[in-house]
């Protein structure tokens, strides 16, 4: 991110000293409460602050552990925590702070003050895997966000929306959700009946569109019953840029949740089936990469997967698991999703497959100086959650035992508990044995990076993310020996 909001603190930054300073300097507003200031949380809560077609005070909620702690306390004091190559982020910030609307806090409190509250905390899902990564077992726990949906029914109004965004089960809504809900109200001696619940599932997409991928995305959206439905849309259309993209409203909470993980799900799929092919395709002596491109000119298959390291992030690796777990424990069925749970098994194993190639092309990796470019699970964004890299690095490590990082939008490691380079020069060096390129960061497609591995001694360079154009592989194979993941080494 820019330095540009941190150097504001404390001349243009407002500082609140409780929940209801924030609220009286914005008395004339509906306030918005997020529940979670993750991934999702943290970014939805600057596209309600800059909200479409109302102005909104918006307080974001996390739970006091150490980490949301200090991510509360640099959102308060101006500086975003969060990184991503989307200029928009420091544009709706610096705009949130200019109007002072939007807070941090830990305090749950903040949900009774709140005419809209936003679910998005996380749901995941425990997965055991057998020695070679592939998935023996899964099992999803609803404890945590059970608890997170009751301390909303312990503080919110009676009439406040409360908006699903959680990727959940489909039934959570109906089964979870609203039961919880109608146990407090019972409790606080408060009414059910004008209780409203909608489910709007985000489609964030981490990176240079991240802003984007929520404001300006279609949205699919239902409610408990149609006045809840009512209240969704019409909120819906007070954040998002309808004149851009379309409402979809679904018959149910059940359908909107299933629409979501079989998104997901057939993403992850389609990814699956890129892996064997990407197989096929190095034992055949051709390049996947121009196949795929030569058929995506067909529009019934623009999607059509490329091969790659892997599937990492908070969604594909867990959300055909959440398909398959509530058609067996919410509505009864005796078989898993079978097509949608072997996807995100293929998937696991990607990186495994990796190390293999690698491991073919270049021997052994004993004693090796090795440089990974790139930890995040994706291009353009600082996102380690369950980063296909992780397993790759783990993988390369028990062999060499010596591994440079780099990661211009990583600082810290938190999965490997490490630091991670942003400067290229303190990677590259004339030591260096192996170059991974890991994540597709633009930087290092650069010809100015390429011109820096040129310059290298004798090196190897494994393409695990299809990163390098043909001109570069060309280029730096007239010094070096380089590997593309789905493609011959003969061409």
């Amino acid at each position: 991110m820019n330095n540009k909001i941190s150097e504001k603190i404390g001349t243009d930054h407002p500082h609140f000293t409780d929940l209801q300073s924030f609220v009286g300097s914005n008395s004339n507003k509906k306030v918005i409460a997020i529940q979670g200031l993750g991934f999702v949380g943290a970014v939805m809560s600057l596209v309600c602050a800059n909200s479409v077609s109302e102005e909104y005070a918006v307080i974001g909620v996390d739970i006091p552990t150490e980490k949301s702690l200090r991510r509360i306390k640099l959102l308060n004091e101006g500086s975003f925590p969060l990184v991503a190559d989307d200029p928009k982020i420091d544009e709706f910030f610096e705009n949130s702070i200019k109007k002072g609307n939007f807070y941090a806090t830990a305090n749950p409190n903040a949900f009774e003050l709140a005419d809209v509250i936003i679910v998005d905390v996380n749901l995941d899902v425990e997965k055991k895997s057998n020695n070679d990564f592939s998935l023996s077992k899964f099992d999803v726990d609803l404890a945590n966000f059970k608890f997170a949906i009751s301390t909303i029914g312990k503080f919110c109004k009676p009439e406040a929306l409360i908006l699903i965004e959680t990727t959940v089960p489909p039934g959570t809504c109906e089964k979870i959700v609203k039961p919880t809900l109608f146990d407090e109200f019972l409790k606080r001696k408060l009414q059910t009946n004008n209780l409203l619940i909608g489910h709007s599932y985000e489609r964030v997409m981490p990176g240079p569109e991240y802003i984007d991928s929520i404001r300006n995305y279609p949205r699919v959206y239902s409610g408990i019953n149609e006045v809840s439905a009512n209240a969704t849309e019409h909120f819906l259309k007070t954040i998002i840029d309808v004149s851009k993209c379309e409402l979809t409203r679904l018959d149910s909470t059940n359908a909107t949740e299933m629409a979501k993980v079989l998104e997901n799900s057939y993403r992850a799929t389609n990814i699956a089936f890129a892996v064997e092919w990407s197989r096929f395709a190095e034992e055949a002596g051709v390049d996947l990469w121009s196949i795929v491109n030569a058929i995506r000119v067909r529009k019934t298959h623009a999607n059509l997967m490329l091969p790659n390291i892997g599937v990492g992030g908070y969604c594909l690796t867990k959300d055909p698991l959440l398909a398959s777990w509530s058609r067996k424990n919410f509505f009864g069925a005796e078989d898993d999703l079978k097509m949608s749970v072997k996807s995100v098994s293929t998937n696991d194993q990607m990186p495994v497959y990796a190390y293999k190639r690698l491991k073919k092309v270049f021997g052994n990796l004993n004693g090796l100086d090795v440089a990974f470019f790139g930890v995040s699970y994706r291009g353009g964004v600082g996102d380690t959650r369950f980063s296909p890299v992780e397993t790759l690095y783990n993988l390369v490590m028990s062999d060499t035992g010596k591994i440079k990082l780099h990661d211009p939008y990583v600082k810290f490691w938190e999965e490997q508990n490490m630091k991670v380079s942003n400067e290229i020069e303190e990677v590259l060096n004339e030591n260096l044995d192996l170059i991974i390129f890991s994540t597709a960061h633009d930087q290092y497609n650069s010809d100015n990076l390429i011109q820096k591995i040129m310059k290298l001694s004798d090196c190897n360079v494994f393409d695990s993310v299809g990163l390098l154009s043909n001109d570069q592989i060309s280029l730096l194979r007239t010094k070096h020996k380089v590997s593309v993941l789905g493609r011959s080494d003969i061409i």
